[in-house]
Protein backbone atom coordinates (compact mmCIF):
# COMPACT_ATOMS: atom_id res chain seq x y z
CA UNK A 1 0.00 0.00 0.00
CA UNK A 2 1.27 3.48 -0.88
CA UNK A 3 2.12 5.77 2.04
CA UNK A 4 -0.53 8.33 0.99
CA UNK A 5 -3.23 5.64 0.67
CA UNK A 6 -2.33 4.25 4.09
CA UNK A 7 -2.46 7.66 5.76
CA UNK A 8 -5.76 8.54 4.09
CA UNK A 9 -7.42 5.25 4.99
CA UNK A 10 -6.22 5.38 8.60
CA UNK A 11 -7.27 8.99 9.12
CA UNK A 12 -10.63 8.60 7.42
CA UNK A 13 -11.40 5.56 9.58
CA UNK A 14 -10.85 7.65 12.68
CA UNK A 15 -12.82 10.60 11.33
CA UNK A 16 -16.04 8.83 10.25
CA UNK A 17 -17.87 9.09 13.61
CA UNK A 18 -17.39 12.87 13.56
CA UNK A 19 -18.81 13.40 10.08
CA UNK A 20 -22.31 13.62 8.68
CA UNK A 21 -24.44 10.76 7.40
CA UNK A 22 -22.49 10.56 4.16
CA UNK A 23 -19.08 10.86 5.80
CA UNK A 24 -18.62 14.46 4.64
CA UNK A 25 -18.45 17.64 6.67
CA UNK A 26 -20.32 20.16 4.46
CA UNK A 27 -18.64 23.08 6.21
CA UNK A 28 -15.21 21.91 4.98
CA UNK A 29 -15.65 19.90 1.79
CA UNK A 30 -17.02 21.43 -1.38
CA UNK A 31 -17.54 20.33 -5.01
CA UNK A 32 -14.59 22.51 -6.04
CA UNK A 33 -12.09 19.97 -4.65
CA UNK A 34 -13.98 16.72 -5.25
CA UNK A 35 -11.12 15.02 -7.12
CA UNK A 36 -8.20 17.28 -6.18
CA UNK A 37 -6.39 14.93 -3.82
CA UNK A 38 -7.41 11.67 -5.50
CA UNK A 39 -6.08 12.82 -8.90
CA UNK A 40 -2.61 11.37 -9.41
CA UNK A 41 -0.16 14.14 -10.29
CA UNK A 42 3.00 13.58 -12.30
CA UNK A 43 5.17 14.77 -9.42
CA UNK A 44 3.30 13.12 -6.54
CA UNK A 45 5.66 11.62 -3.93
CA UNK A 46 8.78 12.36 -5.97
CA UNK A 47 12.01 12.46 -3.98
CA UNK A 48 14.91 14.83 -4.68
CA UNK A 49 16.93 11.97 -6.16
CA UNK A 50 14.06 11.11 -8.54
CA UNK A 51 13.69 14.72 -9.62
CA UNK A 52 17.42 15.11 -10.23
CA UNK A 53 17.57 11.84 -12.18
CA UNK A 54 14.61 12.99 -14.27
CA UNK A 55 16.30 16.30 -15.09
CA UNK A 56 19.56 14.51 -15.93
CA UNK A 57 17.72 12.15 -18.32
CA UNK A 58 15.74 15.01 -19.86
CA UNK A 59 12.35 13.90 -18.53
CA UNK A 60 11.86 17.34 -16.99
CA UNK A 61 13.52 20.71 -16.90
CA UNK A 62 13.55 22.94 -13.84
CA UNK A 63 11.07 25.19 -15.63
CA UNK A 64 8.77 22.24 -16.26
CA UNK A 65 8.92 21.28 -12.59
CA UNK A 66 7.84 24.80 -11.64
CA UNK A 67 4.95 24.60 -14.11
CA UNK A 68 3.81 21.22 -12.78
CA UNK A 69 3.98 22.27 -9.14
CA UNK A 70 2.16 25.50 -9.96
CA UNK A 71 -0.58 23.42 -11.57
CA UNK A 72 -0.77 21.25 -8.43
CA UNK A 73 -1.22 24.38 -6.31
CA UNK A 74 -3.99 25.62 -8.61
CA UNK A 75 -5.76 22.24 -8.43
CA UNK A 76 -5.35 21.28 -4.77
CA UNK A 77 -4.61 24.42 -2.83
CA UNK A 78 -6.26 27.50 -4.29
CA UNK A 79 -9.94 26.55 -4.86
CA UNK A 80 -12.65 27.11 -2.30
CA UNK A 81 -12.40 24.20 0.10
CA UNK A 82 -8.75 23.60 -0.83
CA UNK A 83 -5.76 23.02 1.43
CA UNK A 84 -4.67 26.67 1.68
CA UNK A 85 -1.05 25.71 2.36
CA UNK A 86 0.38 28.32 -0.02
CA UNK A 87 0.07 31.99 0.78
CA UNK A 88 1.84 33.35 -2.33
CA UNK A 89 3.55 32.07 -5.47
CA UNK A 90 6.80 33.53 -6.78
CA UNK A 91 6.10 35.37 -10.06
CA UNK A 92 9.78 35.01 -11.03
CA UNK A 93 10.07 31.25 -10.44
CA UNK A 94 9.92 30.28 -14.13
CA UNK A 95 12.58 32.83 -15.10
CA UNK A 96 14.89 31.60 -12.33
CA UNK A 97 14.32 28.00 -13.44
CA UNK A 98 15.15 28.86 -17.07
CA UNK A 99 18.51 30.30 -15.99
CA UNK A 100 19.27 27.13 -14.05
CA UNK A 101 18.29 25.01 -17.06
CA UNK A 102 20.80 26.94 -19.17
CA UNK A 103 23.49 26.14 -16.60
CA UNK A 104 22.60 22.45 -16.72
CA UNK A 105 22.73 22.38 -20.51
CA UNK A 106 26.17 23.98 -20.31
CA UNK A 107 27.33 21.15 -18.07
CA UNK A 108 27.24 23.05 -14.77
CA UNK A 109 25.15 21.52 -11.99
CA UNK A 110 25.55 23.23 -8.63
CA UNK A 111 24.54 20.25 -6.52
CA UNK A 112 21.58 18.13 -5.42
CA UNK A 113 19.26 21.16 -5.14
CA UNK A 114 19.94 22.45 -8.67
CA UNK A 115 16.57 23.26 -10.25
CA UNK A 116 14.54 21.97 -7.28
CA UNK A 117 11.42 24.02 -6.36
CA UNK A 118 11.28 24.87 -2.64
CA UNK A 119 8.57 26.55 -0.55
CA UNK A 120 9.41 28.90 2.34
CA UNK A 121 7.37 29.70 5.42
CA UNK A 122 6.05 33.27 5.23
CA UNK A 123 8.20 34.54 8.09
CA UNK A 124 11.45 34.12 6.12
CA UNK A 125 12.68 37.18 4.19
CA UNK A 126 13.04 37.10 0.42
CA UNK A 127 14.32 40.22 -1.30
CA UNK A 128 12.14 39.77 -4.37
CA UNK A 129 8.58 40.55 -5.45
CA UNK A 130 7.03 38.35 -2.75
CA UNK A 131 5.90 39.57 0.65
CA UNK A 132 7.17 38.44 4.06
CA UNK A 133 4.31 38.93 6.50
CA UNK A 134 4.19 36.09 9.07
CA UNK A 135 0.63 35.72 7.80
CA UNK A 136 -0.38 39.15 9.11
CA UNK A 137 -2.17 41.82 7.11
CA UNK A 138 -0.17 44.37 9.14
CA UNK A 139 2.98 43.62 7.12
CA UNK A 140 1.42 43.47 3.65
CA UNK A 141 2.99 46.11 1.43
CA UNK A 142 6.30 46.21 3.30
CA UNK A 143 8.49 43.65 1.47
CA UNK A 144 11.86 42.59 2.84
CA UNK A 145 14.81 44.57 1.46
CA UNK A 146 17.04 41.51 1.10
CA UNK A 147 17.13 37.72 1.31
CA UNK A 148 17.57 35.99 4.63
CA UNK A 149 21.03 34.39 4.81
CA UNK A 150 19.56 30.90 4.45
CA UNK A 151 17.71 32.04 1.31
CA UNK A 152 20.99 33.34 -0.11
CA UNK A 153 22.46 29.88 0.46
CA UNK A 154 19.37 28.24 -1.01
CA UNK A 155 19.66 30.28 -4.21
CA UNK A 156 23.43 29.68 -4.39
CA UNK A 157 22.75 25.94 -4.19
CA UNK A 158 20.55 26.23 -7.30
CA UNK A 159 17.12 25.85 -5.70
CA UNK A 160 14.08 27.69 -7.08
CA UNK A 161 12.05 29.58 -4.49
CA UNK A 162 8.57 28.56 -5.64
CA UNK A 163 6.49 30.46 -3.11
CA UNK A 164 5.63 31.18 0.53
CA UNK A 165 3.58 28.91 2.78
CA UNK A 166 0.84 29.77 5.22
CA UNK A 167 1.37 29.52 8.97
CA UNK A 168 -0.21 30.11 12.31
CA UNK A 169 -0.15 33.92 12.27
CA UNK A 170 3.00 35.39 13.85
CA UNK A 171 4.18 31.77 14.23
CA UNK A 172 1.43 31.15 16.80
CA UNK A 173 2.62 33.98 19.04
CA UNK A 174 -0.46 36.15 18.74
CA UNK A 175 -2.86 34.42 21.12
CA UNK A 176 -3.04 31.58 23.63
CA UNK A 177 -6.20 30.38 21.87
CA UNK A 178 -5.22 30.73 18.21
CA UNK A 179 -5.94 28.06 15.61
CA UNK A 180 -3.03 26.07 14.17
CA UNK A 181 -2.50 27.03 10.55
CA UNK A 182 -4.76 30.10 10.54
CA UNK A 183 -3.59 33.54 9.48
CA UNK A 184 -5.47 36.67 8.49
CA UNK A 185 -3.62 36.71 5.18
CA UNK A 186 -3.79 33.04 4.26
CA UNK A 187 -6.91 31.73 5.99
CA UNK A 188 -7.02 28.23 7.49
CA UNK A 189 -4.55 25.62 6.27
CA UNK A 190 -6.09 22.14 6.17
CA UNK A 191 -4.59 18.71 6.57
CA UNK A 192 -4.39 17.31 3.01
CA UNK A 193 -5.16 13.75 4.13
CA UNK A 194 -8.51 14.70 5.70
CA UNK A 195 -9.50 18.32 5.23
CA UNK A 196 -11.25 18.81 8.57
CA UNK A 197 -8.26 17.54 10.57
CA UNK A 198 -5.72 19.77 12.34
CA UNK A 199 -2.51 20.32 10.31
CA UNK A 200 -0.73 21.45 13.50
CA UNK A 201 1.54 24.47 13.50
CA UNK A 202 2.97 26.86 13.24
CA UNK A 203 4.70 25.58 10.06
CA UNK A 204 1.33 24.23 8.89
CA UNK A 205 1.63 25.32 5.28
CA UNK A 206 5.13 23.89 4.82
CA UNK A 207 4.08 20.50 6.18
CA UNK A 208 0.82 20.39 4.20
CA UNK A 209 2.52 21.56 0.99
CA UNK A 210 5.05 18.72 1.12
CA UNK A 211 2.35 16.16 2.00
CA UNK A 212 0.18 17.30 -0.92
CA UNK A 213 3.12 17.35 -3.36
CA UNK A 214 2.81 21.10 -3.94
CA UNK A 215 6.61 21.33 -3.78
CA UNK A 216 9.58 19.03 -3.55
CA UNK A 217 10.79 20.24 -0.16
CA UNK A 218 9.95 23.11 2.17
CA UNK A 219 11.40 25.16 4.99
CA UNK A 220 9.60 25.80 8.26
CA UNK A 221 10.62 27.46 11.51
CA UNK A 222 10.35 26.27 15.09
CA UNK A 223 10.50 27.70 18.58
CA UNK A 224 8.80 24.78 20.32
CA UNK A 225 7.24 22.10 18.13
CA UNK A 226 6.41 24.16 15.04
CA UNK A 227 8.28 21.89 12.62
CA UNK A 228 8.00 18.48 14.25
CA UNK A 229 4.27 18.74 15.05
CA UNK A 230 3.14 19.60 11.47
CA UNK A 231 5.51 16.92 10.16
CA UNK A 232 3.81 14.36 12.37
CA UNK A 233 0.26 15.54 11.63
CA UNK A 234 0.82 15.65 7.85
CA UNK A 235 2.85 12.43 7.58
CA UNK A 236 6.15 13.92 6.38
CA UNK A 237 9.66 14.31 7.83
CA UNK A 238 10.68 17.46 9.68
CA UNK A 239 13.84 18.39 11.55
CA UNK A 240 14.55 21.15 14.04
CA UNK A 241 18.31 21.72 13.70
CA UNK A 242 20.50 22.62 16.63
CA UNK A 243 20.08 26.37 17.17
CA UNK A 244 22.88 28.08 15.26
CA UNK A 245 23.38 25.38 12.63
CA UNK A 246 21.25 27.45 10.25
CA UNK A 247 21.42 31.23 10.31
CA UNK A 248 18.39 33.00 11.79
CA UNK A 249 19.03 36.41 10.26
CA UNK A 250 16.12 37.58 8.14
CA UNK A 251 13.52 35.49 10.01
CA UNK A 252 10.74 37.16 12.01
CA UNK A 253 11.71 36.19 15.58
CA UNK A 254 10.11 34.95 18.79
CA UNK A 255 12.89 33.58 21.01
CA UNK A 256 16.61 34.36 20.94
CA UNK A 257 17.44 30.98 22.47
CA UNK A 258 15.00 28.62 20.72
CA UNK A 259 14.20 29.90 17.22
CA UNK A 260 15.55 28.20 14.12
CA UNK A 261 14.46 27.38 10.61
CA UNK A 262 14.54 23.75 9.52
CA UNK A 263 13.90 21.40 6.59
CA UNK A 264 10.70 19.50 5.83
CA UNK A 265 10.49 16.81 3.17
CA UNK A 266 9.12 13.47 2.11
CA UNK A 267 12.10 11.36 3.19
CA UNK A 268 14.91 11.51 5.73
CA UNK A 269 17.39 11.71 2.85
CA UNK A 270 15.61 14.72 1.33
CA UNK A 271 15.64 16.49 4.70
CA UNK A 272 19.34 15.66 5.19
CA UNK A 273 20.12 17.05 1.72
CA UNK A 274 18.46 20.38 2.51
CA UNK A 275 19.96 20.46 6.02
CA UNK A 276 23.50 20.12 4.71
CA UNK A 277 23.07 22.64 1.90
CA UNK A 278 22.01 25.44 4.23
CA UNK A 279 24.18 24.72 7.29
CA UNK A 280 26.93 27.25 7.77
CA UNK A 281 28.19 30.32 9.56
CA UNK A 282 26.54 33.65 8.78
CA UNK A 283 29.37 36.23 8.69
CA UNK A 284 26.93 38.95 9.74
CA UNK A 285 26.24 37.24 13.08
CA UNK A 286 28.74 38.06 15.79
CA UNK A 287 29.58 35.52 18.45
CA UNK A 288 32.17 32.99 19.63
CA UNK A 289 33.63 30.52 17.10
CA UNK A 290 31.58 27.38 16.61
CA UNK A 291 33.82 24.27 16.53
CA UNK A 292 31.33 22.28 14.44
CA UNK A 293 31.49 24.86 11.64
CA UNK A 294 34.88 23.62 10.43
CA UNK A 295 33.93 19.95 10.01
CA UNK A 296 30.27 19.81 9.04
CA UNK A 297 29.17 16.92 6.81
CA UNK A 298 28.77 17.88 3.17
CA UNK A 299 26.54 15.10 1.80
CA UNK A 300 23.20 13.53 2.83
CA UNK A 301 24.94 10.20 3.43
CA UNK A 302 27.21 11.94 5.94
CA UNK A 303 24.34 13.56 7.84
CA UNK A 304 22.02 10.54 8.08
CA UNK A 305 24.31 8.21 10.15
CA UNK A 306 24.51 10.94 12.82
CA UNK A 307 20.82 10.36 13.49
CA UNK A 308 18.27 13.04 14.25
CA UNK A 309 19.71 13.63 17.71
CA UNK A 310 23.15 14.27 16.24
CA UNK A 311 21.96 16.74 13.63
CA UNK A 312 19.36 18.54 15.65
CA UNK A 313 16.95 18.51 18.53
CA UNK A 314 13.90 16.96 16.90
CA UNK A 315 13.00 14.90 13.87
CA UNK A 316 9.63 13.39 13.18
CA UNK A 317 7.18 12.42 10.50
CA UNK A 318 5.96 9.32 8.78
CA UNK A 319 8.99 7.37 9.93
CA UNK A 320 9.51 8.83 13.41
CA UNK A 321 6.38 10.36 14.86
CA UNK A 322 6.27 12.63 17.87
CA UNK A 323 3.43 15.00 18.60
CA UNK A 324 4.21 18.04 20.72
CA UNK A 325 2.25 21.03 21.90
CA UNK A 326 3.03 23.74 19.36
CA UNK A 327 3.68 27.20 20.69
CA UNK A 328 5.81 28.75 17.98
Amino acid sequence: MKRRAFLQSATVAGAVPLLGPRGVNPAVHSPDTSNAMTHRGELDERSLDELQLGMTRGDWTAERLVELYRAQVALRDAPRGGIHAVIEMNPDAEAIARDLDRERRAGFVRGPLHGIPVMLKDNIDTGDRMQTTAGSLALVGAPAPRDAFLVERLRAAGAVVLGKTNLSEWANFRSSRSSSGWSSRGGQTRNPHVLDRNPCGSSSGSGAAVAASLCAIAIGTETDGSIVCPASANGVVGLKPTVGLWSRSGIIPISATQDTAGPMGRTVRDVATLLGALAGVDPAIRGPPRPWATHMPTTPDSWIPMGCAGAGSGCCGARSASTRRSTG
